[in-house]
């Protein structure tokens, strides 16, 4: 269709910002039919395209065709196309179907990931003509447009918004944007950008500057944070607590150890009353991974003075340290005080029993853990699997235990070829380094009804040779996680014939 008859039509789109449908069900053999002839036919013409979507009974009630409408856009999520014939085809044919803001900002939805900006533009200006904004359609079209590097557009976006839309042109909508750009996109320098250029019409607040500074900070970018964080002290808002600790973060990772132990104390001064259990686990955290168990100490005793909670988490984190600085009676004597330990306890004690070279130990703890109903995760599996084997897996002679022949199985059974083949030619060709041996990959691929054998009869093999704590961590996860595609089916709505 031309660009100037579906203006013609937009032109005509009713109002209808106030209809709200309530959920409906949509019949999924007519769903995937219409998507059919969606597919099929959208490049055909538009004649044949609307002859073929007559023969299909379409429901006729608003809220049934909304409903159906919606579906659509979830089925061509990535495809403008489809969506937007149908989309002319229901607004020239049908009387009863209305756009609602929920499907206006779903049409941006679907224009944005497929890169139609264009579409998504002249899409945004009609849904604000027909009073069909929303703050949820705006962050979608911003995303969608930051996404692209399309600064000059998002900026427009406000002042269009100070303009037609003065209710939703406030410092609310700034950040829901701010937000939506640095958390999902991950672009907090385009929201940095859209910020100063949107500043003479909506004002930054508190919200705003820890979104960007919690942005740059994830993003690695430590100096574009410090900018923000020194402009933002500038205008005279003080930073917020997630601000300071999420830079402190930062800092730990890029090994500023020292940088960021005077932010902690410059946090303390300026917000001691705000200070909780989040902040003090973060330092107490890489602190024992520092080794500084000592200062860890010192914090813990200030949360008990200050009366602060302390947290599973908290205390793994010093159970590692002390265990890693071979205070192991220590650190069971804090495991033991606690009733019920969770499984971050546990998971502090096996890993500061491993790094200890302990690995029997480690898994006697582990065998105490499921006995006592605490459910392992995928985490815990590697941690013991690389206990016991290393890090670059076992390279034993025998093939029923060796771990690459396992491994490469796993791709080729997971129809990982050349993955699997890179791999073998780097095993045979000498004087190449052969990768580290990945046990995520290695249990991911089995995790399924095919792995529950798998794991029993490799369990079985590492016993008959004498690895008995192997055996039985392998068939433990053959029995506990590899049957994860059975409990999704199981949880799932069945579908019952009559």
């Amino acid at each position: 269709m031309r660009p100037l008859s579906f203006l013609r039509l937009l032109s005509v789109r009713r109002l209808s910002s106030t209809v709200v449908f309530p959920p409906t069900s949509v019949d999924p053999d007519l769903l995937l039919r219409l998507a059919t002839v969606l597919y099929q036919h959208q490049q055909a013409p538009d004649a044949t395209l609307h002859a073929r979507l007559r023969t299909i009974p379409l429901p006729s009630s608003p809220p049934h065709l909304h409903e159906l409408f919606l579906q659509v856009c979830n089925r061509f999520s990535s495809s403008w196309r489809p969506v937007h014939r149908f989309h002319l085809f229901l607004l020239r044919s049908f009387p009863s179907f209305a756009d609602t803001p929920i499907s206006a900002s779903k049409v941006l939805w679907v224009y944005g990931l497929a890169r139609n900006l264009d579409l998504l533009w002249r899409s945004f200006l009609d849904a604000s003509a027909s009073g069909l904004l929303s703050p949820g359609a705006l962050c979608v079209a911003a995303a969608a447009l930051a996404d692209a590097r399309e600064i000059k557009k998002c900026v427009e976006i406000f002042h269009h918004l100070s303009v037609d839309h003065e209710s939703l042109c406030n410092v609310d909508t700034l950040n829901r944007v701010v937000q939506t750009i640095c958390e999902k996109k991950r672009l907090p320098d385009v929201a940095k950008a859209v910020v100063w250029k949107v500043k003479p019409i909506v004002a930054p607040d508190e919200a705003t500057y820890r979104f960007l500074v919690v942005g740059f900070c994830r993003a690695g970018d430590l100096v574009e944070a410090s900018k923000v964080w020194n402009r933002m002290i500038d205008t005279g808002v003080e930073p917020d607590t997630e601000s300071y600790e999420e830079f402190v973060v930062t800092m730990f990772k890029n090994n500023r150890f020292e940088d960021a132990m005077r932010l902690f104390k410059s946090m303390r001064e300026q917000r001691y009353h705000d200070l909780g259990l989040e902040s003090y686990r973060i330092v107490i955290t890489w602190m024992c991974k520092e080794g500084r168990v000592m200062y860890a100490s010192m914090l813990l005793g200030e949360m008990l003075k200050r009366g602060v909670e302390i947290d599973s988490p908290t205390l793994g984190a010093l159970v590692y340290g002390l265990l890693a600085r071979r205070k192991v009676k220590e650190g069971y004597k804090i495991f033991n005080n606690v009733a019920t330990p969770d499984i971050s306890l546990y998971h502090g004690l096996i890993k500061g029993l491993l790094r200890l070279r302990r690995a029997e130990e480690a898994t006697q703890v582990f065998r105490v853990m499921i006995e006592r109903g605490c459910e392992p995760i995928m985490h815990t599996y590697i941690m013991l699997l690389q206990g016991h084997l290393g890090k670059r897996g076992r390279k034993g002679r025998d093939p029923m235990i060796n771990f690459d022949s396992i491994f490469v199985g796993g791709l080729v059974k997971a129809g990982k070829t050349l993955q699997a083949t890179k791999y073998v030619e780097r095993i045979m060709w000498s004087g190449v380094e052969v990768p580290r041996f990945d046990y995520n990959k290695f249990l991911h691929y089995f995790s399924n009804e095919e792995g529950v054998s798998m794991f029993e009869e490799v369990g079985k093999r590492l016993k008959d040779v004498g690895l008995f704590d192997l055996g039985d961590i392998f068939l433990n996860y053959g029995e506990r996680m590899a049957t994860r595609d059975r409990r999704r089916k199981a949880m799932s709505p069945c579908k019952i014939d009559i």
